[in-house]
């Protein structure tokens, strides 16, 4: 009923900048938080950052001055815009996304694939 396709990883080196992307589609009424997470080998899922339907963002210290999240919500789609990549970013980077379907009355939290980024020191 829906997919949250992501795109933009892929391999930098330390100080590099990536941008990813992921799109939301189906049977869409509402979207509510988009976020991004991320999971290294090894390690739980993290967040790495949120944004509300009103565009109210926030981050853990990490990443708090070198990524930036947005949204279209004409286009369900939101952007990880990462800058001053270092080593420890890398990880798989997962969105997901607070949907009501046209169906429902309640929502439900949606993932995407994942999409590798790893940077090289």
């Amino acid at each position: 009923q829906v997919q949250l396709v992501e795109s933009g990883g892929g391999l930098v080196q330390a100080g590099g900048s990536l941008r990813l992307s992921c799109a939301a589609s189906g049977m869409i009424y509402s979207i509510n938080d988009m976020g991004w997470y991320r999971q290294a080998p090894g390690k739980q899922r993290e967040l790495v950052a949120i944004i509300t339907s009103g565009g109210s963002t926030n981050y853990p210290d990490s990443v708090k001055g070198r990524f930036t999240i947005s949204r279209d919500n004409a286009k369900n789609t939101v952007y990880l815009q990462m800058n001053n990549l270092k080593p420890e970013d890398t990880a798989i980077y997962y969105c997901n996304a607070d949907i009501r379907i046209h169906s429902r009355v309640v929502t439900q939290i949606y993932w995407g694939q994942g999409t590798q980024v790893t940077v090289s020191s």
